[in-house]
């Protein structure tokens, strides 16, 4: 009966499989910061077609109304987008081998909210 030997794992292999003790901090920073930004671009991208109240939706110039429509794209694409990387963060493993893309899809996760509200504070006039 023979057996069969297997080669130790390297230190880098063992190194990405080990535990990450940080594992927990991008996704609750992504989580605290998204709890303060994102009901604040619902609340000013849901507002901000009022712009179009001094020119009246005809009237509006075309960089005014392609804001809008990109406010509004942002909100309602970006909205689940969001979510998703934000959830995804929390549910990769805990091994160091995740845990760069655990930082980008927090980073992601913010990303949404961050453009609209960049856009609602930056609106060309009509």
């Amino acid at each position: 009966m023979s057996h069969e030997r297997t080669a130790p794992a390297s230190p880098a292999r063992r190194y990405r499989e080990e535990r990450d003790p940080r594992a927990w901090v991008a996704p609750a920073a992504a989580t605290g910061l998204g709890a303060l930004l994102m009901p604040a671009a619902l609340l000013f991208g849901a507002m901000s077609p009022m712009a179009t109240d001094s020119c009246g939706p005809d009237d509006c110039s075309r960089a005014l109304t392609t804001a809008l429509s990109v406010i509004l794209g942002t909100l309602l694409y970006g909205g689940p987008v969001a979510a998703g990387a934000w959830l995804a963060s929390w549910l990769l493993p805990r091994t160091r081998r995740w845990s760069v893309p655990r930082v980008w899809l927090a980073g992601l996760s913010l990303l949404p909210w961050l453009v609209v509200l960049a856009l609602v504070f930056n609106l060309p006039e009509g």
